[in-house]
This record gives C-alpha cells, sequence and structure tokens, in this order.
C-alpha cells in the first residue's frame, strides 16, 4: 500500500515520501520567460538573446545543482515540435522549452523554490508533491495463500461489462466490428505494471518508458488498471472493456515525472488514440500535506507543467482520460481559484474551465448496483464519498467492486501472474471503465474507415450519453460526477452521421455552412476554414426534420432554418437552395443544441455549439435561440480542437432581414412568440431599411455558390453581378 507521505512541518515537502520503503519523488518545477532564452545543457546555463544568466549560474553553482529541461529534449528541439505542430494542425500548442527541474533533495526545494522566485527571468518555481495512484482501498486487499490449480472464468463478476444502466453494455459493443478496440492504442501512467500477468499477454506493449517501481502497491495498481480495459480475450479470468486494444505503459519514475510521460506517451500516439492519467496529489485544503485517507487529494492538471502536457496532448488529437481524485473535494470550490506561491503570474484555475481547458477527460466515482459482489456502497451510480466532484468531472465509472486482475484477494496464491481482486476502487478503477469504453468506440469507427473521435468529441459524448448520475443521501446528483458511459448509446449516434463544415468571409461578413467538402474545401474565393462546427445526419432517419438552407445575393447571407414557415421555397429576396442535412428539432441522446445568432449590422447569421462564443449576445449578435439539435463537434479546425470565444467584427454595412422564429429557447432568454411572423418582418424591415442612408455603398458575395458575385448599392438602386450577369433591381423591391 501506498504509504502517506511524511513530512517535517505541514506544507512542507522536508521529509522524505515513501511507499513501502521506496521514495516517492518530489518534483522543484522552474519555469522560465521566453525572452531569457535560456538554454540549459552540460556545460552549465546560457542564454542565446545575451540576457544576464549569472545570479541563476551562481545560485546554481553554490548549491550544486543542475537545471534540466523538464520535458528531456534541448530547448531548440521542444520549439522545433511546437512550431512544425503549430503550423501543421492550426491548434494553439503550448511552449513546453520554457520548463525546467532542479533535483535536490526534498528538505531543501522549498528554499530553493523561494530563492529561484526571486531571479530576473524566471517566470515560476514550485515544489510538486509526489504523485500517488488514485486507488481507495478500504478492503482486504490481502492475497489468499492458497493456491489454485486452475484459473477460473471471473466475467461473470465483471458487472461492468454488462448492459446499460448497471454496467457500460460492453458486451454489446464486442458484437459490432472493431468494438472490442481494434487498432486502438493506449498508454497508461503511472508507477509499475505486471504484464506477465496470464491474462495481460495477447495485445501487451509492456513498458515504454520510465523506470517501474518494485513497490507492489503501484505494481498491483498498474497490473489492475490495464486488466480492466485490456484483459486477454480467453476463457480463463477476466476480459477487458476493449480487450482487442494495444495497451503500453510509462513510468513517472527514474526522473521522467508525470509530466514528461505524458509529453512521451502523447509522442508515441496517434490522433484518436488515449493516454490514461492514474495519478493524484495533495491539494491545497490541507497546504498540500500527504494524508492516509487521501482527503484533499486532487487531479494532477491542477500543476501548471501538468496542465500543458496535457494540452500538448489535446493538440496532436490524443485523448486524455484523467482521475478526478479522491479527495472528497468540491473542485468548484474558491480555494481552487487562489494561485499558489510560486505559479506563474498568468496562473488560472484549470477546474474552472471558462478560465482554462486543458482538453482532458476527467473522471469520478460512482457507486456499483447494489449488491455487487454482496455488498451495498448506496444507489447505483450515485457520488462515492471519497470521489471529488464539481463542474469540470465528464464521465463516471465504477469506484468499487472492480474486478480484474492483481492483489490476489479474489486468487492468490504464490504467483503474481495469476493474481486477480474484485475489490478495486477509487477513482483509479473508475477512469479504466471510461477509457474502455472511448476504446471501444474508437475501434468501431476506425473498423467503418470513418475517423475517430477526437478529444473534444469524445469528452461531449460522454456528457451527453450515458446512465444519468443519480442521488444517495448526503450525496445528491448536484454533486457531479457525470454519467456511466453507455457503449450502445455511443456507438449508436457515431453511425452515418457527416461534419458540418463551417466558413467566413470578412469581406462580405457571412458565415457559410456545408456538408459537402467539395463546395469550399479548406477554403477559397475568400472563404476561409474554420472547422467542422457539428455532426448532422446526411439522410432522415425516425425523428430527424430537415435543415433548409437559403441565399440572399441581396446582403450576402446564407441561413439555415428547420421551419419551412420562415421562408418556404423563398421570399424576402432569399432563394431556397435545398435540404442541406438533417437534425433534431429535440433533444436525444447525444446531441447538444445549435445556437442561432443575427447580427444586423453586416448582415449575417451565425450558428454555433458553443454557448461561450456569443452567450445570450454581444459583439452585435443578438441571441435568436436554440436552431436545432445536432452531434457534438469543435467549433474550429478539427485538427486544432480550440473553440474561438470571439468574432472577428468585419467592416461590411448591410440591409439586414430579421425573421420571427419558432426557435425553442435557452430559458433565461425572453421570447415574444405572440408577434405575427408577417407583420413582425414588415415592421423590422422597414427599420433597417430605414437605418441604412440612402448615400451608403457596400460590396458583398451576390450567388448561390459562396464567393463568386459582387453587389454595390448606390442612389437607391442594387446592382447584383453574379458570373459576370448584371441584374438591376429596384432597392425598396429587393428589401421586401
Amino acid at each position: 500500500m501506498i504509504k502517506p507521505l511524511k513530512t517535517e512541518k505541514p506544507g512542507s515537502t522536508g521529509g522524505q515520501p515513501t511507499a513501502e520503503g521506496i521514495p516517492l519523488e518530489c518534483e522543484l518545477i522552474v519555469v522560465v520567460k521566453h525572452n531569457l532564452g535560456l538554454r540549459a545543457t552540460r556545460e552549465g546555463v546560457a542564454s542565446v538573446t545575451g540576457a544576464d544568466v549569472s545570479p541563476l549560474t551562481d545560485l546554481l553553482a553554490s548549491e550544486g545543482l543542475t537545471l534540466k529541461p523538464l520535458f528531456g529534449v534541448s530547448e531548440d528541439r521542444l520549439q522545433s515540435h511546437t512550431a512544425s505542430l503549430a503550423a501543421e494542425t492550426g491548434a494553439d500548442v503550448p511552449n513546453l522549452s520554457v520548463y525546467y527541474r532542479v533535483k535536490a533533495p526534498d528538505n531543501r526545494l522549498d528554499d530553493l523554490a523561494k530563492r529561484l522566485q526571486k531571479l530576473d527571468g524566471i517566470e515560476a518555481a514550485y515544489v510538486k508533491p509526489p504523485s500517488e495512484p488514485a486507488e481507495l482501498r478500504l478492503n482486504d486487499m490481502t492475497p489468499q495463500a492458497e493456491e489454485s490449480p486452475v484459473t477460473p472464468d471471473f466475467t461473470a463478476r465483471q458487472g461492468y461489462l454488462d448492459a446499460a444502466p448497471g454496467g457500460i453494455d460492453a458486451r454489446y459493443a464486442w458484437t459490432q466490428p472493431g468494438g472490442g478496440g481494434a487498432g486502438v492504442r493506449i498508454i497508461d501512467i503511472e508507477g509499475a505494471w505486471r504484464f506477465s500477468h496470464e491474462d495481460l499477454r495477447q495485445n501487451q506493449g509492456g513498458v515504454v518508458g520510465g523506470t517501474q517501481s518494485t513497490d507492489i502497491g503501484w505494481r498491483n495498481h498498474g497490473t489492475a488498471v490495464t486488466g480492466e480495459f485490456g484483459g486477454d480475450r480467453n476463457t480463463f479470468g477476466i476480459t477487458g472493456i476493449c480487450p482487442d486494444a494495444n495497451v503500453r505503459a510509462i513510468s513517472i519514475f527514474g526522473g521522467t515525472g508525470s509530466a514528461g510521460a505524458i509529453r512521451q506517451a502523447a509522442n508515441m500516439l496517434n490522433p484518436g488514440d488515449i493516454i490514461l492519467i492514474e495519478l493524484h496529489r495533495p491539494g491545497p485544503r490541507f497546504n498540500f500535506a500527504g494524508r492516509g485517507d487521501q482527503r484533499g487529494y486532487i487531479a494532477i492538471e491542477w500543476w501548471p507543467d501538468d496542465f500543458d502536457a496535457i494540452r500538448y496532448a489535446f493538440s496532436r488529437g490524443v485523448i486524455v482520460v484523467e482521475a478526478a481524485g479522491n479527495g472528497a473535494e468540491n473542485l468548484d470550490d474558491a480555494i481552487y481559484n487562489t494561485r499558489p506561491a510560486g505559479f506563474p503570474a498568468n496562473w488560472t484555475n484549470p477546474f474552472n474551465r471558462a478560465n482554462r481547458d486543458s482538453g482532458a477527460i476527467v473522471v469520478g466515482a460512482g457507486a456499483p448496483p447494489p449488491g455487487t459482489h454482496g455488498r451495498n456502497h448506496g444507489p447505483d451510480r450515485s457520488r462515492l464519498n471519497f470521489s471529488n466532484w464539481g463542474a469540470l468531472i465528464d464521465a463516471q465509472g465504477w469506484g468499487r467492486e472492480v474486478t480484474t486482475t492483481g492483489y490476489g484477494d479474489l486468487q492468490g496464491g504464490s504467483n503474481e501472474d495469476e493474481w486477480y481482486t474484485d475489490q478495486f476502487s477509487g477513482t483509479s478503477s473508475a477512469s479504466p471503465i471510461v477509457v474502455g469504453a472511448l476504446g471501444c468506440v474508437q475501434g468501431v469507427l476506425r473498423s467503418r474507415g470513418t475517423t475517430p473521435l477526437t478529444p473534444t468529441q469524445a469528452r461531449a459524448l460522454l456528457r451527453t450519453t450515458g446512465s444519468p448520475q443519480q442521488d444517495a443521501p448526503g450525496y445528491p446528483a448536484t454533486q457531479r460526477i457525470g454519467n456511466r458511459p453507455n457503449l450502445r448509446q455511443m456507438i449508436g449516434i457515431n453511425i452515418n452521421t457527416v461534419p458540418l463544415y463551417r466558413y467566413w468571409n470578412p469581406g462580405i461578413g457571412d458565415h457559410f455552412y456545408t456538408t459537402n467538402w467539395g463546395e469550399l474545401g479548406s477554403g477559397r474565393y475568400g472563404w476561409g476554414y474554420e472547422g467542422i462546427q457539428c455532426h448532422v445526419l446526411p439522410q432522415q432517419r425516425t425523428g430527424s426534420v430537415p435543415l433548409y438552407r437559403y441565399w440572399n445575393p441581396g446582403i450576402g447571407d446564407h441561413f439555415y432554418t428547420t421551419n419551412w414557415g420562415e421562408l418556404g421555397s423563398g421570399r424576402y429576396g432569399w432563394g431556397y437552395e435545398g435540404i442541406q442535412c438533417y437534425v433534431y428539432k429535440t433533444q436525444r441522446p447525444g446531441t447538444v443544441p445549435l445556437y442561432r445568432y443575427w447580427n444586423p449590422g453586416i448582415g449575417d447569421h451565425f450558428y454555433t455549439t458553443n454557448w461561450g462564443e456569443l452567450g445570450s449576445g454581444r459583439y452585435g449578435w443578438r441571441y435568436e435561440g436554440i436552431q436545432c439539435y445536432v452531434f457534438p463537434q469543435p467549433t474550429s479546425a478539427p485538427s486544432a480542437e480550440s473553440e474561438p470565444t470571439t468574432m472577428e467584427e468585419p467592416s461590411v454595412s448591410a440591409i439586414p432581414p430579421t425573421f420571427m422564429t419558432e426557435l425553442t429557447t435557452v430559458p433565461s432568454v425572453s421570447d415574444d412568440s405572440s408577434i405575427c411572423e408577417e407583420s413582425f418582418l414588415t415592421s423590422k424591415i422597414e427599420e433597417e431599411h430605414n437605418r441604412v442612408p440612402r448615400d451608403d455603398s457596400f460590396t458583398m458575395v451576390g450567388s448561390s455558390k459562396p464567393g463568386q458575385g459582387k453587389a454595390s448599392r448606390n442612389s437607391g438602386q442594387i446592382t447584383i453581378n453574379i458570373n459576370a450577369n448584371t441584374l438591376t433591381s429596384d432597392e425598396t423591391e429587393v428589401s421586401s
């Protein structure tokens, strides 16, 4: 068992933390300012920008210390990787070249951090408490002494494989091509494993980084984790959720560290593959002191280097699943807004995704169905008392009674390779269940030749599907740990959906959406590609409705609606272009709202699944309501995975139309649905017609194919040039 930290005083790292006699590693992290141009080599430190680094050199020399790049490669190589990845994907890739580590005895780290913080050119210097496995061993996990002549089939005890809501319906996933995780690669990050286990031999790649701890506690933990999703298909023992996936591991020990392990794993994986972080740390609740009960322990992304390492993986399209921690903490608590001494000045609380978002999927621990293994931990899917909770948490898994490899309390004996448990617990047992579910979905998508889920899609899918969290006495569902995955739903909603591509033309102030990549591709005719807005249905499915598409050459605006009554076959200057795709008018499992906005200043309709882009309306945009429900997808380029939070303000004038619609609106936004559509249209057209001065002029696209054609207005007339064919019309007639 991993013992608690032993410290000289609360908040200090003065003691030597141990795990059954094996040292746990505190880390002194140094962040330098980018303009310092620091380079750390075996010969010492220097600046390529000519900055004075002598104070840093003197401090290191006086203490006999060495400053090393945290991520194990040179600053120049890291910067080159960052630049190439950013150019390739368009992502905002974090600059990992500014992170360093100083190795020294634990009882000197706090003082060294304070001295480093005072030096010019140093952005931050902080001590990370040791990472620990996010397990909770409240049950007797002592290995049974008796030998078993043959390992029986334990899969009947793996209730988490069963149909929802009790399980995640992995057995259904296995009936689908690729549903066992074929073609998917997973890397587990923690301390040690036993890949020689009899049930971990078919698709295991072993330890590919770091140095394994020799501690049996770490080894049992890693073995149990990988067994949950990677256990072999055979007639004995257990079976993993996605047993066909390739499973490897990287240890945080041997100088790798948690952040270094995350970056190393990301570089070994392809977009759509998965990293699992099976760690947590003592947080600020008890002044970062280790405790045997793990109270106050939190997810590791709270520390800047781990956050940026996760973000790096995210920018590569790799899905990161992270244990929320067993600290019984409300991660929405204001305590997590306070910047610790030594953190960068621009640090903000990552548990509040309105500040910044690592992109990770964070997992809480829920109770299994009552009666599992003859025990009762509360209502099924209710928050277990030790699990952290809050808005950050994306999904839950079983936090108790997990049957898997390792420990030996279910089957023991003298050979660790034959050990099994049915009491694995904690957010450590919960997180592998979510990893397994994602592995199954990715395998299905790969088998169909479909692009696998991006990190943003994967998170949204988990949040919008699954078996909902339930109340328990003292642990209401408002203490969020999210839904338990339901693979039948997750796989079902990813069948036969197509991307809805989003474009923006700043020259005319118009957004354009299409399912046909051939219309504009990566951008042309002045249109810039902004990415996949969402996924939609190319053909009608039960309960779905058409999303109609219109084009108004008079004001250069594309308009989309599910309400045929708004424009019908075309009126008020809008020409009907056909059915763009199919969507849902009411929310279904796995769907999210597509919000609709109107900007009268530029004459443009805008649609987004990201409420954070415009909220209830800003930058001249008016919120009109929920147009429909679609399948989630990032709102920027799919490789970039970033969601724009501000809108460019094009300098284009227009005579804008406005419609009274029958949209479903967010409750906090009022909507007077009693206004007659026709009279409302007339009044708004007149209002906007009179608002624009008669001697104004403007230019815009005027074609059913975006980007082709030009319109100009002078002296009460609009002249529209479409593909060199000139049409002249009275302004009032066009406007009405």
